[in-house]
């Protein structure tokens, strides 16, 4: 199926409306119905976008997908790392850079900066997009804050910096960033710890879990896991550096900064993506199968 605007709208608006009705176990034609579409033309669609069908996206939005998550995908994380392998899934390895501001740049508050800004409609709802000439430097979202809380959020990470809303500039970043082409560029600023801190993030391939305790011992401080923590939440480009895959040691999925629903959308998401891509790799032939209904 050829990939166009409106169906990619669809789809994101699928997401949305299981994540919002997941309790409810909402069957094949009920979501075909809220989003104008035929049950099988969705069922063929949703597929070939996210790789499960919806009824198995519905089970990675289960309360306890995050403890099978860090029992399963957490024990072959470090063997991963090691080897210097990661996911199969490229929604975010191969198309992303990213640079670190000066330590000055964040001290000063951002002062000198010009920082676009802009609203994108997204899988996970709403989001808010800032960016500079380096690159992307703050992505949130609106479910849980609403808009002025989002925008007084973001932009009072760097109070002296100058905003100016510019979605033209920045849409080609967001397209890039979930999964419609081009290269995802990232410019960091923040403090050198939380910089330390983000870049660990940024090793944990998509589909895996980490804990913050596991976050601390990578980046040499393994007692400073309440620091490691706090870093985590001040992460100022969610999504993309991806502090959704930080768990506790329980498998509890903890807080989140944009609200849990976003995470676990973003957690089940990712999963799915990650096991269309295993079945895709060992049974290349079999495209068909990956649209039938489980």
């Amino acid at each position: 199926m050829h990939r166009t605007q409106e169906q990619y709208e669809v789809i994101a608006a699928a997401i949305r409306y299981l994540e919002e009705n997941c309790a409810e176990h909402p069957d094949l034609e009920t979501i075909a119905a809220k989003i104008g579409y035929s049950p099988t033309h969705f069922q063929r669609a949703f597929s070939q976008w996210v790789g499960v069908s919806p009824k198995k996206y519905l089970g990675y939005l289960t309360l306890d997908h995050a403890k099978r998550l860090l029992a399963e995908r957490h024990s072959l994380l470090e063997t991963s790392l090691e080897l210097g392998l990661s996911s199969p899934s490229r929604l975010h390895d191969l198309f992303l850079s990213w640079e670190a501001m000066s330590p000055g740049v964040y001290a000063s508050g951002g002062a000198g900066l010009e920082i676009a800004y802009g609203w994108f409609d997204t899988p996970f709802g709403e989001a808010l997009a800032m960016g500079t000439e380096a690159g992307l430097c703050g992505l949130g979202f609106a479910s849980g804050t609403g808009r002025e809380g989002a925008l007084a959020d973001l932009s009072g990470r760097w109070r002296n910096a100058e905003f100016r809303e510019d979605p033209q500039r920045l849409a080609p970043l967001v397209n890039a960033a979930f999964g419609q082409g081009g290269q995802a560029r990232l410019a960091l600023i923040g403090a050198p710890f939380q910089i330390k801190v983000w870049e660990a993030l940024l090793s944990i391939p998509s589909g895996y879990v980490t804990t913050y305790s596991d976050i601390a011992a990578r980046i040499g401080q393994p007692k400073a896991v309440r620091a490691v923590g706090t870093a985590v939440g001040r992460n100022p480009i969610s999504w993309l550096i991806p502090c959704h895959r930080a768990l506790r040691k329980s498998g509890a999925l903890g807080g989140y900064h944009w609200g849990l629903p976003v995470k676990r959308a973003m957690l089940a998401y990712e999963s799915a993506r990650l096991e269309a891509d295993e079945v895709s790799a060992a049974t290349p032939s079999a495209s068909k199968a990956e649209n039938v209904e489980h």
